[in-house]
């Protein structure tokens, strides 16, 4: 039985230690802003701003809290010893490399949360949820437990929900979550097709992979995805993304392809075999012709498209087509934006760009599509999910309020070593928790 269900997404809250520290080998956008300084206060206000406009256009969006950070637990676990201030003091003298990945704000970046299979989807008919272990960055493999907490408080109710662990946090399993996920489907409530996009096989040395840069996610980690959420065969398409697109800097397949609905935009260079992929998709979608919007190199040369995150855009339903929301650089880059006048032209489904100023995330390396976890529900499951993180008017400016009393307007890498900002950090999130009604999911309160 079909149900009516719409898809929510959950944009991460930039936190207050977001930094520049370059982290991201791969991530060309990440590594190309190292040491610049920061300024968490209005990242944060930027990416509230881009939540807002969304719900006041009627969609569904809730808020995933930042972590903890530094994350002392991580350093203490590293042999580091003393109070917290003596030990921000000891590796940021030993270390300043680790100091500042256990102080980076990654977090916002949901769509490498978890991967999220709806109900229309799965065995049991419940929504599941894994999240990523990220392995292959240290800086991230440390986000997948408090990830956990969060989601378990706010989809907690086990008749309608499922979670899972991460899988383990080694090279041959590494997931990189919703980033390289994509569901096809003819209505959100019906059973869909869902991509899963890898860069490598793990267990096959002699298989295609990238030379330049890592491939972070592995067939064998989707594999094992798939199997856990129980979603049946004829629902699952497995596709390999091109190893010369990775090392073109697409470190995930968000950054070179987007889906919703029946509508699939991609850039040419996005997967390995893209007819088979394509014929894949169509001999399992049902309800619905798969759109296939094909992105050629003559148009937006790839390097265009991962300096513009073209692709690291949101694709969503409006009553008169799709609407393509883009981060500004987009309309920095000329072939990008003479492509996108083009392309709401052309009586395709996307008939409509929208511009949003993410600027602060941009240039760590994410864009609109990265700072969204989506979860399609159906009305029961809507009703049964913590309510209290959904974006209303008032949320909005309580939230906007706490940034501005608890975020600094400037940050430095040598910020990250001083104890006040820990403190400040601390207090900010226990507030955070109570004004989500989320409850002790950071170490600290534990």
């Amino acid at each position: 039985m079909v149900k009516h269900a719409v898809e929510a997404n959950f944009d991460g809250l930039v936190g207050p230690t977001h930094n520049y520290a370059g982290l991201s080998w791969g991530n060309v956008a990440s590594k190309s802003n190292v040491r610049a300084e920061s300024n968490p206060q209005e990242a944060a206000l930027q990416g509230l701003a881009k939540m807002k406009r969304l719900a006041d256009r009627g969609y569904v969006q809730g808020v995933l809290p930042p972590h903890e950070r530094p994350h002392i637990p991580t350093l203490r676990k590293l042999g580091f010893e003393g109070s917290d201030s003596q030990i921000l003091e000891r590796v940021a003298k030993a270390s300043p490399s680790i100091l500042a990945a256990v102080s980076s704000a990654s977090t916002m970046w949901t769509a490498n949360a978890a991967t999220v299979s709806p109900s229309a989807d799965t065995g049991d008919h419940r929504v599941h949820f894994t999240p990523a272990n990220l392995s292959a960055k240290f800086h991230r493999s440390i986000e997948h437990v408090v990830t956990g907490r969060a989601l378990k408080a706010i989809f907690a109710d086990e008749s309608y929900f499922a979670h899972h662990p991460a899988l383990p946090s080694v090279s041959q399993f590494g997931d990189e979550g919703a980033a390289n996920h994509t569901r096809l489907c003819g209505g959100y409530g019906e059973p869909g097709v869902e991509l899963f996009v890898y860069g490598q096989i793990a267990f096959n040395e002699q298989a295609p992979a990238p030379k330049k840069f890592p491939a972070r996610q592995t067939l064998e980690a989707s594999q094992a995805i798939a199997r856990l959420h129980g979603l049946k065969e004829q629902g699952v398409v497995f596709a390999q993304q091109n190893p010369d697109a990775i090392d073109a800097g697409v470190f995930h397949n968000d950054v070179i392809a987007v889906g919703n609905g029946n509508t699939l935009f991609y850039h040419e260079m996005a997967f390995l075999e893209e007819e088979q992929v394509l014929a894949g998709i169509r001999s399992r979608l049902t309800g619905a012709e798969l759109d296939a919007v094909r992105v050629s190199s003559a148009e937006v040369p790839i390097e265009d498209a991962v300096a513009s995150y073209l692709f690291n855009s949101q694709l969503l339903n409006t009553p008169d087509g799709m609407l393509l929301a883009v981060p500004g650089e987009c309309r920095e880059v000329a072939s990008v934006s003479r492509y996108l006048d083009e392309l709401v032209k052309s009586g395709g489904p996307i008939t409509s760009v929208e511009v949003f100023d993410v600027k602060q995330s941009m240039r760590n390396g994410g864009g609109p599509a990265c700072l969204r976890l989506r979860v399609v529900l159906s009305d029961d499951e809507l009703q049964a999910m913590h309510r209290g993180v959904l974006l209303t008017d008032a949320l909005y400016e309580r939230l906007t309020t706490w940034v501005r009393a608890h975020y600094r307007d400037r940050l430095s890498q040598e910020d990250l070593a001083d104890p006040m900002l820990l403190e400040e950090v601390r207090k900010a999130l226990d507030e955070l928790t109570g004004i989500l009604g989320l409850g002790s999911i950071y170490d600290f309160q534990r």
